[in-house]
């Protein structure tokens, strides 16, 4: 019998040396397909601007400026010249969006995951202490998947929606007409009229301030943020910065990002998006200064922009996205139930019969 527990204890030592052989190799090439999938994807994932899907200007000083544009364009030309201005770099050129409702619309070469709790990314601008021209984020998500930006918009609320309650004006829209080399009238919904003056005198630009490849009226609606400017007792003129969200409004050094999950819908009500696919930013100010030949109109401009997580998974978004769930129950990695999320990775059952990795920092 001891001769025969021998060889058992031989035989069962040689299968669990067998064993930790196969579970050591097995934890060897998954940390390597997990090394792999990570270094893939850092290698994939710039975190800067990779192409500009749509550039519409509204009338201003820099347009067909910045960038170089004539009516020899076309609007697939235009946001071409805007992607050589922009792309791969974190701030590179410059892009004028003209006055209020002057947009451009953009993309990584990745979704923007909504990581919970942080900001997920960053629009960079020309501000500067006393001049502040904001522009609103939109964001949406490619629901059909063909890769265009023509699913639905959803808005990043800002500070204003808070700070500044019946001075924001919803719904807003305006219309410009071509008035080539003249001031460009306007008109909007709120049964005002006006003009987006030209500037002369040694600061002036003397180019046609209407899109040149955009021989029609234009169009814009949004939200129209209140005034922000004012002459201070040197007699300069200064526009006082907004508290949070939005572009071209406080200097980069101080500009925080933006969180996906302050998106509302045209309702003004929250939305859940686990990941974006398009950013639009457009001025959000109708404005100019009074003094002729100063600095005319406000414009938000944009020098690119930068995604704050370009390696986070999905696991790093909100439980849940636009439909709403019910969590049913939670398992740690292991399959072992527990009652509440804990740090690290978490399986969650969901009520629609869905399961989701969920990871808690």
């Amino acid at each position: 019998m001891a001769h025969a527990h021998g060889r058992y204890t031989g035989t069962r030592v040689l299968f669990i040396k067998k064993l930790k052989s196969i579970y050591t190799m097995r934890r060897f090439y998954l940390s390597m397909a997990f090394v792999s999938l990570s270094a893939l994807g850092f290698a994939q994932n710039s975190p800067y601007i990779k192409a500009v899907d749509e550039y519409v200007p509204a009338p201003g000083q820099f347009v067909n400026e910045l960038p170089k544009l004539s009516e020899n364009d076309t609007p697939e030309t235009a946001a071409q010249a805007c992607t050589k201005e922009l792309a791969g770099e974190k701030q590179k050129g410059v892009v004028t969006l003209g006055a209020y409702g002057g947009y451009i619309t953009f993309h990584f070469d990745h979704p923007v995951i909504n990581v919970e709790g942080a900001p997920d990314f960053v629009v960079y601008g020309n501000a500067f202490d006393g001049s502040s021209e904001p522009g609103i984020v939109m964001v949406m998500k490619d629901e059909n998947g063909n890769g265009k930006p023509d699913d639905t918009w959803y808005e990043l609320s800002g500070s204003a929606d808070v700070d500044s309650i019946g001075k924001v004006i919803y719904k807003y829209e305006i219309t410009y007409t071509p008035n080539p080399m003249q001031p460009i009238p306007w008109t909007d919904n709120q049964g005002h009229s006006g003009a987006v003056q030209r500037v002369g005198g040694d600061y002036g630009h003397f180019q046609e301030y209407y899109p040149l490849w955009i021989n029609k009226p234009l169009t814009f609606k949004g939200t129209l943020l209140p005034k922000n400017s004012y002459f201070n007792s040197q007699g300069w003129w200064v526009q006082n910065a907004l508290r949070y969200g939005y572009v071209d409004n406080l200097p980069n050094d101080k500009t925080e990002g933006f969180n996906i999950e302050n998106a509302v819908d045209a309702n003004r009500k929250p939305v859940k998006l686990d990941q974006i696919d398009f950013v639009r930013v457009y001025c959000a100010v109708n404005d100019q200064c009074p003094k002729p030949n100063w600095v005319g109109e406000l414009s938000t401009e944009v020098k690119g922009a930068e995604d704050l997580h370009p390696t986070a998974d999905k696991i790093d978004a909100p439980l849940n996205s636009n439909e709403e769930t019910t969590v049913m129950a939670i398992y740690t990695i292991e399959g072992k139930q527990i009652k509440e999320l804990q740090r690290g990775l978490n399986i969650v059952k969901l009520a629609n019969g869905k399961v989701r990795k969920v990871l808690v920092k």
